[in-house]
C-alpha cells in the first residue's frame, strides 16, 4: 500500500510517501524556524498561515521524488493532533480533501504514536514489546508498547517537557531559537564538574519526571555568575553542560527504573530530543549494564516529519482503519485512548 503522509502538528510542515512493499519513497521537510526565530518562540497564527502556503508544493515534491504518480497513492494519513489547533486544520483539511478527491481512504494520526513508531523505519527495527520514551519539545513520558495501539503510560513529565526546558534554558543563556540544539552544541565546549544540577525526582519512586525546577536552578545559577549584564563565554559553556548532564541523567535513571519495572530489555527513543548525541551515548552505556538495547530513528526522523505519520497511518489503513468524512482534529489526545491493532493485520 503506498501513502501519503502529512505532518502539521506544529512548525515543521511535513510530507512523505511510503510504501508497505519497497519501505519510504520520498520525505520532504519545510522548518518554519527562521519565521518564529525573531519572536523567539512559535506564533501558532503564522505557523498556520505558513503551512497553507507550503503543504501543497511539498506534496507535489515528494509525489516527484518518489517517482509515482498521485493515482497511485492509496491512502492519506495526516496528524490530527496534538498540537496546536489552527496547524492540525491546515494538514487535516488538505489530507482529507486529497483523500476524498482521488478516491482514496484517509487516517489521522497520533503525533506522539507517529514518534513511537519512527525507530520502525530504520534497517534493524525494534520488536515489540519495548518500553519506549517520548521526549519531544511539549511531551516527555514514559511509554509500554506490547503492539501499534497496545500504550500504557508508565510516568510523564508533571510541569515542563525536557525538550521545553532545553529550550528555555537555551533563551536564558542568550542562544538562538529553537534553543535546545544549540543548548546541546555549547555543554560540547562545557567542563565537567564545574556545576552541580540536581537530577528531580529521581530519589523517590516512580516514572514521572519535573523539569520546572531544574530550569529554575539554571536561571538561579546564570544570574549568580552574570556581571554588570554579561555571562563570561566559559561559564555559559559550563551551564550548558551541567545543565545537559542533569537532563540526561535523569532520563537515563527512570528508563533503567521503567526496563527494570516491566522487564523488558528494549527501549526505544523517539522526538525531538532523541536526537541528542550525549543522551544516546550514555543510555548505550547504561543499558549495556543490564543487558538490554537501545533504538532510535536517524537524526532527520526524530523532529517533526511526514515518514512518520505516513508510516503509522499506513499501518491502521491496512489493519481496515479509516477516517470519516469529516475534517478533525484534537489539540490533546491521549495516546492510550488508540484503538489496538492486531498483530496479524499489520
Amino acid at each position: 500500500m503506498i501513502v501519503l503522509g502529512i505532518e502539521s502538528s506544529c512548525d515543521d510542515t511535513g510530507a512523505a510517501i511510503y510504501d508497505s512493499e519497497r519501505g519510504l519513497l520520498a520525505n520532504g521537510l519545510y522548518s518554519q524556524v527562521e519565521l518564529h526565530a525573531r519572536f523567539g518562540g512559535v506564533v501558532p497564527e503564522l505557523a498556520s498561515r505558513d503551512h497553507i502556503r507550503k503543504t501543497m508544493p511539498l506534496v507535489r515534491q515528494v509525489i516527484a521524488d518518489a517517482g509515482i504518480g498521485q493515482d497511485e497513492i492509496e491512502g492519506v494519513a495526516y496528524t490530527a493532533g496534538p498540537g496546536l489547533i489552527g496547524a492540525l486544520l491546515v494538514g487535516a483539511a488538505i489530507g482529507r480533501g486529497l483523500a476524498m478527491g482521488w478516491g482514496v481512504p484517509a487516517m489521522g494520526v497520533h503525533h506522539m504514536e507517529g514518534h513511537l513508531l519512527a525507530p520502525m523505519l530504520e534497517p534493524q527495527p525494534p520488536t515489540f514489546p519495548f518500553v519506549a520514551l517520548l521526549v519531544s519539545g511539549g511531551h516527555t513520558q514514559l511509554v509500554r508498547v506490547d503492539g501499534i495501539g497496545r500504550y500504557e503510560l508508565l510516568g510523564e513529565s508533571l510541569d515542563d517537557a525536557a525538550g521545553e526546558a532545553f529550550d528555555k534554558v537555551g533563551k536564558m543563556l542568550g542562544l538562538p531559537y529553537p534553543g535546545g540544539p544549540h543548548v546541546a552544541e555549547l555543554a560540547r565546549q562545557g567542563r565537567i564538574g564545574q556545576f552541580e544540577f540536581p537530577r528531580p525526582m529521581t530519589n523517590r519512586p516512580g516514572l514521572d519526571f519535573s523539569f520546572s525546577g531544574l530550569k529554575t536552578f539554571a536561571r538561579t545559577t546564570i544570574a549568580d555568575r552574570t556581571q554588570d549584564g554579561v555571562l563570561a563565554e566559559q561559564t555559559r559553556a559550563d551551564i550548558a553542560r551541567a545543565f545537559e548532564e542533569a537532563v540526561v541523567a535523569t532520563l537515563v535513571i527512570k528508563c533503567r527504573r521503567a526496563l527494570e519495572q516491566t522487564g523488558l530489555r528494549s527501549l526505544v527513543i523517539a522526538g525531538g530530543v532523541s536526537a541528542n548525541q550525549r543522551l544516546r551515548q550514555v543510555l548505550e552505556e547504561n543499558l549495556a549494564k543490564i543487558n538490554s538495547k537501545l533504538f532510535y530513528a536517524r537524526p532527520e526522523l526524530c523532529t517533526d516529519n511526514g515518514a512518520m505519520i505516513a508510516y503509522a497511518g499506513c499501518k491502521r489503513l491496512l489493519a481496515g482503519q479509516r477516517q470519516d468524512l469529516v475534517i478533525s482534529a484534537r489539540p490533546r489526545w491521549d495516546l492510550e485512548s488508540l484503538p489496538e491493532i492486531h498483530a496479524s493485520s499489520a
